[in-house]
């Protein structure tokens, strides 16, 4: 009974509804081709050795598309292995200038922040703080916010990426859509720091398929969904516009549906009365226009 399902996943169907619902909302990672390529390259900048001139990463792709859940997989599996903690994780914060980037570090810090306008005083904090923590990598997510200023300030923020690896041997890991790649390769100077990592949108393909299978076999539902038969495969995908996380997010409310209803397998009429919006066409979607 329920083959389709793995191991671990086939005991959830003896629990009740509540337990299967909380499971399927669950975080997963899922371990594609991008997504192990990514992982692959921050292993081998936190086990480089020492240099004056670190290099970078830039994981770059379209948004609800898993950079994300990979540096945060990273960093969770590096605490696990490692007794200090060498990889940290900055949420860049909406706003421009050097002060605000700095406080975007220090948070993820955990330091005080205080006052936001004193560059000189927190930029003698960082420092302090770096020398004494010893990061091996600092990975911001969401980077592009940083890049929404002034000229001399986003040459600000590149000055000090410059200066991690130059005083305190940092690989700094940007994260965000195709604008920091642009930023980045404006110059030949920080091109020659910084590789890229691409995690493009999916295509339809056998990687998509088997990515469809692996879902429904980590989804706890009695019977086989056929998620990669043509007409299924074709209507996931259309709705998702090659995003895993849309992907993701479409079959984690289908399954619940499914729990819920009894029915458990998903089918087309399922998603169809979703009523999921596709990314691209929200702005123009009929439940915009009535809030007008």
């Amino acid at each position: 009974m329920a083959d389709h399902l793995l191991d671990h996943v086939r005991p959830y169907l003896d629990g009740n509804i509540e337990e299967r619902i909380a499971f399927i909302r669950s975080p997963r990672w899922i371990g594609h081709h991008a997504a192990l390529d990514a992982h692959e390259r921050l292993a081998d900048l936190l086990s480089r050795p020492a240099a004056l001139r670190t290099g970078g990463l830039m994981l770059i792709g379209p948004y609800a598309n898993g950079k994300t859940m990979v540096a945060e997989r990273f960093a969770i599996e590096h605490l696990r292995m490692s007794p200090t903690q060498r990889v940290w994780i900055v949420q860049t914060h909406e706003g421009v200038g050097l002060a605000n980037f700095y406080a975007s570090v220090l948070h993820a810090l955990k330091a005080p922040i205080g006052n936001v306008r004193d560059v000189g005083r927190k930029a003698a904090q960082l420092d302090h703080l770096l020398a004494s923590l010893a990061p091996r990598i600092l990975i911001f997510d969401e980077f592009h916010n940083a890049l929404r200023g002034r000229t001399r300030d986003v040459e600000a923020i590149f000055a000090f990426l410059r200066r991690l690896g130059r005083i305190h041997d940092i690989s700094p890991v940007l994260i965000g859509e195709v604008a920091v790649y642009d930023c980045v390769n404006a110059t030949d100077e920080m091109a020659s720091r910084f590789e890229l990592c691409a995690v493009p949108r999916w295509r339809y393909d056998e990687e998509y398929l088997a990515l469809l299978d692996s879902l429904e076999a980590a989804l706890p539902l009695a019977k086989s969904s056929d998620l990669s038969e043509e007409d299924m495969a074709r209507k996931i995908f259309s709705l998702s516009e090659g995003l895993i996380g849309e992907v993701v997010a479409i079959l984690t409310k289908a399954a619940v549906v499914a729990v819920r209803s009894g029915a458990e397998c998903i089918s087309m009429a399922m998603i169809d009365r979703l009523g999921h919006i596709p990314l691209s066409a929200r702005r123009q979607a009929p439940v915009r226009e009535a809030l007008l």
